[in-house]
C-alpha cells in the first residue's frame, strides 16, 4: 500500500493545528517531511517523518485508526514506529499497523514489556536516554522523561538549516508537564526531567510537537515553568 504521494506537496502552511477526522498537516524541511494528523475519540497526534525524495519512514504513536495512518505512508518504507509511552491510547493502531508494514517497534525501555503485553506486538528494540534512532540519511535522539509512566520517552530531530524538532509524547504540552495523576514524586521527577533534558539544553525556537493538541515552542513555555513547579502539576 502507498499513500505517500498523496500528502507529498504541503497544500496550506503549517499551523500546528490538526484535527481528528480532518486533513494531516505537512512541515518540510530540507530532507524530511514531517506530517502530523490527530486520530480517535482523545485526538491522539501521530507524526510521520518521511525522508524526501522517496526514502524510509519513521510513525510516531500508531495512536488510533489505521487505515488513516496507512494512507499517510508507504508501506514499503515505513521502516520504524517509535511509541512514546505504554498508554493504550497511544498504541491502538499499532497491530494493524505492524502488519502492514513489517515496521520494527521501538520503545522506551522501562515501558517496553507492559506495552508488549498490553498490545501483543512485541519491542524490536528498547531505547534508552542518549539512544539515538537512524533512518535514512535522517537521525532523531532519545530522551527519556519519567513521570507520565516510567518509560515515556521525548525525541529530537535537528534539521540541516539548524532547526531543533521535539516529539514529547505526553510528557510536555502547552501550558504544563504530562499528567502525573497527584503523585508528587512523579511530577518532581517529570519535572526534573523536562527542565534539565529539554529546556536546559535545547533553543526556545524549538518547535515541540506534543501527543495531544497544537504545536508549541520551548521559548513560548519557559516563562511558565515556576508556575508549574508552584502549582505542581
Amino acid at each position: 500500500m502507498s499513500g505517500h504521494a498523496e500528502y507529498s506537496e504541503p497544500a496550506e502552511p503549517y499551523t500546528g493545528h490538526a484535527q481528528a477526522g480532518g486533513p494531516p498537516i505537512v512541515r518540510r524541511t530540507p530532507d524530511l517531511d514531517i506530517v502530523k494528523v490527530a486520530v480517535g475519540a482523545m485526538d491522539n497526534n501521530a507524526y510521520l517523518l518521511r525522508c524526501r525524495p522517496d526514502g524510509p519512514q519513521l510513525l510516531i504513536d500508531a495512536a488510533e485508526e489505521p487505515d488513516t495512518l496507512l494512507r499517510l505512508l508507504d508501506a514499503e518504507r515505513l521502516e520504524l514506529i517509535v511509541t512514546t509511552h505504554r498508554h493504550a491510547d497511544h498504541w491502538q493502531a499499532l497491530s494493524a499497523v505492524v502488519e502492514a508494514t513489517d515496521a520494527q517497534v521501538l520503545a522506551g525501555a522501562d515501558d517496553a514489556a507492559a506495552l508488549t503485553e498490553a498490545s501483543g506486538v512485541p519491542v524490536t528494540r528498547t531505547l534508552r536516554d542518549g539512544d539515538e534512532i537512524r533512518f535514512g540519511a535522517a537521525t532523531v535522539q532519545v530522551s527519556t522523561l519519567v513521570g507520565h509512566t516510567p518509560g515515556s520517552i521525548a525525541l529530537t530531530y535537528r534539521d540541516r538549516d539548524g532547526h531543533v524538532h521535539l516529539f514529547t509524547g505526553d510528557s510536555l504540552f502547552p501550558g504544563g508537564v504530562g499528567n502525573t495523576h497527584g503523585e508528587k514524586d512523579a511530577f518532581a521527577r517529570l519535572y526534573r526531567d523536562v527542565t534539565t533534558k529539554l529546556f536546559d539544553r535545547l533553543p526556545d525556537e524549538t518547535h515541540v510537537y506534543p501527543g495531544h493538541g497544537d504545536d508549541t515552542t520551548l521559548g513560548a513555555e519557559r516563562p511558565h515553568l515556576p508556575e508549574w513547579l508552584a502549582r505542581g502539576w
